[in-house]
């Protein structure tokens, strides 16, 4: 999504937890061109995330869009009946906290500049279809989407727009284990219509229609990216 913004021709800024990851993906977006700021941030700190909106805000004068993309996964509970409250909080204070934070710091910044501006948070399936064991990360995913649909609401008037993007199974390091279980992908794969995973360049062009004024109108919406497999 931030190399698809950035060849678009926006100035990108990307907060990450990893240094490493962090210059790597500014290396790579660099060659767009575009102005390409990276931070390091625990987006489940509150005043790291006011911190680093504040330094986004110095070197590039303004935000226009802010996706909420950071999240993480829960740790393979083999109960809901075992799972303590720390790994309950753990998964809430990266996915629904963190977002929080963020379009909170996002939009305080719209309101105030004026002109409006584009929020969008990344949900998932778990959101909509049952997930054993993983029910503080659909909880998530979840309250994602409705505080998604509630900023579009409030943040209208302003126009600030708000949207969900739903993914389902795509290659990324947090499925990637997953994926790489032969008997998982034997039952999974034939689920998905298309028949093949999803890849990060699969959301892309999602991604520029959100940011750009081309879904001016287009707000309090959720996007099921998932090549069908909600469907079948």
């Amino acid at each position: 999504m931030a190399r698809a913004t950035a060849q678009a021709g926006a100035d990108v800024a990307i907060w990450g937890t990893n240094p490493r990851k962090n210059a790597a993906a500014k290396a790579e977006l660099e060659t767009s061109g575009r102005r390409i700021l990276t931070l390091e941030c625990d987006v489940s700190d509150e005043r790291a995330v006011e911190s680093c909106m504040a330094e986004t805000l110095r070197a590039l004068g303004r935000i226009d869009g802010c996706f909420a993309n950071a999240g993480v996964s829960g740790r393979g509970m083999p109960s809901f009946l075992e799972m303590s409250a720390e790994e309950w909080r753990r998964v809430l204070k990266v996915n629904l906290d963190g977002a929080f934070y963020t379009f909170r710091a996002a939009a305080r910044h719209m309101v105030e500049r004026g002109g409006g501006g584009a929020l969008a948070g990344t949900a998932s399936l778990a959101a909509i279809e049952g997930a054993a064991r993983s029910e503080h990360y659909a909880a998530t995913k979840g309250g994602l989407i409705s505080m998604i649909r509630a900023l579009a609401v409030e943040f209208a008037r302003h126009g600030i727009r708000a949207n969900a993007i739903l993914p389902g199974w795509i290659e990324t390091n947090m499925t990637a284990g997953a994926i790489a279980n032969e008997k998982f992908a034997k039952n999974v794969l034939p689920r998905i219509p298309m028949r093949r995973w999803g890849s990060g360049d699969d959301f892309g062009g999602i991604a520029v229609y959100l940011m750009s004024d081309a879904s001016r109108y287009h707000t309090g919406d959720t996007f099921l990216i998932d090549g069908g497999y909600a469907l079948f």
